[in-house]
Formats: C-alpha cells, sequence, structure tokens
C-alpha cells in the first residue's frame, strides 16, 4: 500500500490534469463566441453549432469530474470553495444551464424567445462563463476570503461569497486570457471540423486575432506569480507563512513541470502556426496537448513542494494544503484503484470523438439534416 504522501501527490496530479483537460475542452464554449464573427449567414451559424454543439457534454462532464475528484480526494476543500464561495460557483453553474437549455431549444418551432436568444445565452456562457471559471482559478494564487474554525467549518468573510474576486483587478488577467485561450480552440476546431472554404480562412484570421490578444493577458499572469509572494507551509509544523517568489521557487525546485510548461507553450504556438499561418487543419491537436501541459502544470506548483493550493488571506493557518484537505488513507487508496478506470474512459471518449468526427460538417449535411441544434 502506497503512502498517504504519495497518495495526496497522485491525487493532486488527477486533479490537476482533469483542470488541464478541462481548459482545453472550453474550446467550445469559445466556439460559441465566434458564431456570430466567423458565421456570415445563416448555414454558416448552423454549421458552427453543431460543430462545437456535439461536444458540449463532454466538457460540462470534464467539470463534473473535475469537482467529483476534488469531492473524493480533497473533501475539505470541495467544502470550503464551492460551498463556502457560494454566489460565484452559482453564477458559473447557470451559464451552464444557459448552454445545455440553448442547444436543446434554439432550432425548436414555436419557442417563444426566439432562436437570437438562445444564441445570445451560447456566447453568455462562451464569455461569462469561462472568465468567472479563470478568476476562480486564479484564486489559487490571490487567496480566499475565508476562515476555518476547530471543527473545520467554513465561514466565508463576505456576504459575496466568491464574487468579491470581482473587485480584484489582477485576477482578470487570468480570466480574459482564458477566454481568448478557448476562443482560439474553438477557431482551431472548426477549421478541423467544417468543410467550408470561407469560414476556414475567417477561423484562420480569428486563431491569428485572438492569439494576440491572448498573449498581453497570459504574460501578465505569468509575470504576476512569479513575482508575487506565496503560500508555503512547514512540513513537520504545517504552520503557514508567505514566502517571496514562492512559485518562481516551485518551478526551480521542481524542473520537471517548467519542462513540461515550455513543451506545453512550444505546442500551443505551434498548433497557432498551423492553424494562422498553414493550410493543415490540425493545429488543434497540439495546441490541445499544449493547453493540457500548461494548465495541469500551473495546478501542481499551487499544491507541491509544501505550497498551500487553496490560500486564505483573512487567516493564513486556515490555507488548505493536499495534506490538510485531503481524505483518509484508506479512501485515497481505494479511489486510487478507481481511478485506473480514467484511461478507459478518455479511450472511449476518443473512440467516439474520431467517429463523430470522421466525417466533417458541410452545408448541405445542415440543411437536410432535421435533428440539427
Amino acid at each position: 500500500m502506497l503512502s498517504l504522501e504519495i497518495l495526496q501527490v497522485y491525487w493532486w496530479f488527477i486533479v490537476s490534469l482533469l483542470g488541464g483537460l478541462l481548459v482545453f475542452m472550453m474550446f467550445v464554449q469559445g466556439g460559441q463566441t465566434l458564431m456570430f464573427s466567423l458565421g456570415k449567414s445563416e448555414i454558416q451559424r448552423d454549421m458552427i453549432i453543431n460543430s462545437i454543439g456535439r461536444k458540449w457534454e463532454l466538457t460540462f462532464t470534464t467539470l463534473v469530474m473535475f469537482g467529483g475528484a476534488c469531492f473524493a480526494a480533497f473533501p475539505l476543500f470541495y467544502a470550503t470553495s464551492f460551498g463556502g464561495a457560494y454566489w460565484v460557483w452559482m453564477a458559473i453553474l447557470f451559464c451552464f444551464i444557459l448552454q445545455a437549455v440553448s442547444y436543446e431549444y434554439r432550432k425548436k418551432p414555436d419557442n417563444f424567445l426566439g432562436q437570437k436568444t438562445y444564441e445570445i445565452f451560447l456566447f453568455i456562457n462562451g464569455s461569462v462563463g469561462v472568465v468567472l471559471i479563470g478568476m476562480a482559478v486564479s484564486t489559487f494564487f490571490s487567496g480566499s476570503n475565508f476562515v476555518l474554525n476547530e471543527q473545520n467549518f467554513v465561514e466565508w468573510k463576505s456576504a459575496l461569497r466568491g464574487l468579491e474576486a470581482l473587485f480584484n483587478p489582477v485576477l482578470y488577467l487570468l480570466g480574459i486570457a482564458m477566454f481568448f485561450l478557448a476562443r482560439i480552440g474553438g477557431a482551431l476546431y472548426l477549421i478541423n471540423n467544417i468543410e467550408d472554404t470561407e469560414l476556414r480562412a475567417n477561423a484562420r484570421k480569428a486563431v491569428l486575432k485572438n492569439t494576440i490578444a491572448f498573449l498581453p493577458f497570459f504574460l501578465g499572469f505569468l509575470v504576476w506569480i512569479l513575482t508575487k509572494d506565496g503560500f508555503s507551509y512547514d512540513q513537520d509544523s504545517g504552520v503557514v507563512s508567505m514566502v517571496a517568489y514562492k512559485y518562481a521557487l516551485n518551478f526551480i525546485q521542481m524542473p520537471v513541470i517548467i519542462i513540461a510548461v515550455l513543451v506545453g507553450v512550444f505546442l500551443v504556438l505551434f498548433g497557432v502556426f498551423k492553424g494562422a499561418f498553414s493550410s493543415s487543419i490540425y493545429g488543434i491537436i497540439p495546441f490541445g496537448v499544449g493547453v493540457v501541459l500548461v494548465v495541469t502544470s500551473l495546478f501542481l506548483i499551487t499544491g507541491l513542494n509544501c505550497t498551500a493550493f487553496y490560500p486564505s488571506y483573512a487567516d493564513l493557518q486556515s490555507s488548505l494544503t493536499i495534506k490538510t484537505a485531503s481524505s483518509s488513507h484508506y479512501t485515497l487508496n481505494v479511489m486510487m484503484y478507481v481511478s485506473f478506470l480514467v484511461p478507459v474512459v478518455l479511450g472511449y471518449i476518443f473512440v467516439v470523438w474520431r467517429a463523430i468526427d470522421s466525417k466533417k460538417i458541410t452545408q448541405d449535411e445542415i440543411k437536410n439534416d432535421h435533428h440539427a441544434y
């Protein structure tokens, strides 16, 4: 049986990987925000929505898997964040409800809201929902406004319950960066999935424009986390303290992670190059792998190397670490065997994905498909 410490690291890696997969899958949300700018006609908008609409459940499923992994492996974090930061997570959930309803009813006859309203709902999901998730992740670096009592019951110190993050300008860096990253992924996926010369040409331009918009926000976020003080804890006593350049030190002291980031950044840029400057339709593949590597690495540096991954600026000693927030040794060990099924699930998704995308979407298909979104 593996030690508790190894299992805690293992499960933080699983949570981080699911976070990386979730951010990649947000190309669906990004594609939704592109339907008005890329879809120059009604049929082109239908093609865009039906292309990404066949994948929207995967994004939501990945979000649920992320929450489920947190609940199983780090229940105190789940209770503190999802229960404490109540209103921000309710806002995110509401955005995803809008998405599900919109795909279901957009083309239904006699819907009283009208097609345009549901398209606006999809845009809200792809913009507001993504930015809010990015800001929620940023609190892993900035800290949140909560206190834990002796019984580990959480008390959120603001009636806004997580929405106070909206008043911290620096948190918008990652939120807006994720918005443009999702749009890059959405454009790359549409290039791959839709057989339409005009739409593909417009999507290639969108890849370049959104990359230019993405870079200053993401670089600003990197400068912020690499120069700020971080939340560190003593391995023996568990006492949390502030350490200068903590996240930069994490990269230096864990070289495997910085290598993963560099490889990921290279793959993202390579995918952008293939999408914007070549005739290839496969830019989404290196882009997706790169996004997963970079985001997984960012999650890892928040929880490994004696770092408090969910810090509290209201009370440093209430900050959560993978040691204090994890489940019992028995639970983590049992769940580890359950996690071995993850590759099977991913393999199934891969097979289904290839089957769905084996035939590219065309105008004729959408015109003759009575079950289209």
